[in-house]
């Protein structure tokens, strides 16, 4: 094993899949020349060429287009967004030509590219900049939604992604590019569709994903100071969900939060929080809880992105109260 950061991990992911299968390509805003907005895409220009690491004009829509064209003609693309954000000017090739193709053309073409980039909120990028779009993607049948946390996970589940015949969105976060993590030695795959138990528990269940696994795990620290046991899931992907690991889990501790940064309407929360008490009310021994931003777009101001995010002490607070423990 060894320690890497988020970024490495998903370079890595994309070179050796670049090394593996000639059809994959990158292309994007920034990708070549400048090695990436966030430095993902560093050196690859240098080793694989301006054919295959290829830099796009400012037009998401276009390039988008353009990878949806390449990916049903036999390549495999990988279209880097700076931010999901700017995905938006995207969506008719994402939702309206990816994600149908198999079936539009009667199960003959598939569509192997994966759309990535960082989501969520960053810092003080403000309203426009600042969205959380895991629930949109995952409510569009012939999309998978991936949402990563650490090194280990974005590579072996980057490698899975580009490996897959259909349209993939990988979802990261600006801010946790940085985050070191171990990454094996040897070339492992993680299959898309499982969910992982980072923390074994007995009191009580807290499921989450991307950068919000950092609220679970510092929740659990605390928690474990008050002598109560979380375990912790990463969903990982969000589309196909794995109900399954969260209702074995729930099975145990008897108590489910759900921690995401979206705001609470419609969200990823919503459905995995409807589908455990459909599937597990029998093992419930307290109402579910959700953990979601605050339903506003997000400010610019630090105090005001703080009061925006799902906290610890949010999360340390519910698990007490479905304890039934005194505040």
């Amino acid at each position: 094993m060894r320690t890497i950061r988020i970024r490495d991990a998903i370079r890595e992911a994309m070179s050796e899949e670049m090394r593996r299968d000639e059809r994959v390509f990158l292309m994007g805003e920034e990708v070549a020349e400048y090695n990436g907005a966030y430095k993902v895409s560093q050196g690859m220009l240098d080793e694989f060429g301006p054919k295959r690491i290829i830099d796009t004009p400012i037009a998401e829509l276009g390039f988008a287009g353009i990878g949806v064209g390449a990916a049903i003609n036999g390549l495999r693309p990988i279209v880097e967004f700076m931010t999901w954000n700017f995905a938006l000017l995207a969506t008719d090739q994402i939702i309206n030509s990816a994600a149908k193709m198999l079936q539009m053309s009667g199960g003959h073409l598939h569509c192997p590219i994966v759309f990535r980039g960082p989501n969520g909120s960053a810092g003080q990028l403000a309203a426009t900049h600042s969205c959380n779009y895991e629930a949109l993607y995952a409510n569009i049948p012939g999309l998978k939604v991936i949402s990563i946390s650490n090194p280990y996970d974005a590579k072996g589940l980057m490698k899975s992604a580009i490996r897959d015949d259909d349209p993939v969105v990988f979802m990261e976060s600006e801010v946790s590019y940085s985050d070191m993590g171990e990454v094996p030695e040897e070339e492992y795959l993680i299959p898309i569709g499982l969910a992982d138990v980072k923390r074994k528990g007995t009191d009580v269940t807290i499921v989450s994903f991307n950068k919000s696994m950092k609220i679970a795990f510092d929740a659990a620290d605390e928690l474990a100071k008050e002598d109560i046991s979380a375990e912790v899931i990463d969903l990982r992907t969000i589309r196909p969900m794995d109900y399954n690991t969260v209702i074995k889990s729930v099975q145990k501790t008897n108590r489910l939060i759900i921690i995401e940064e979206t705001p609470p309407v419609c969200g990823v929360a919503s459905e995995l929080g409807y589908s455990v008490q459909r599937l597990a009310f029998d093992y419930l021994d307290a109402p579910i809880v959700r953990i979601n931003g605050t339903d506003t777009p997000v400010a610019y101001a630090p105090t005001l992105v703080a009061a925006y995010l799902p906290k610890v002490e949010e999360v340390v607070k519910a698990a007490k109260e479905i304890m039934y423990i005194n505040l």
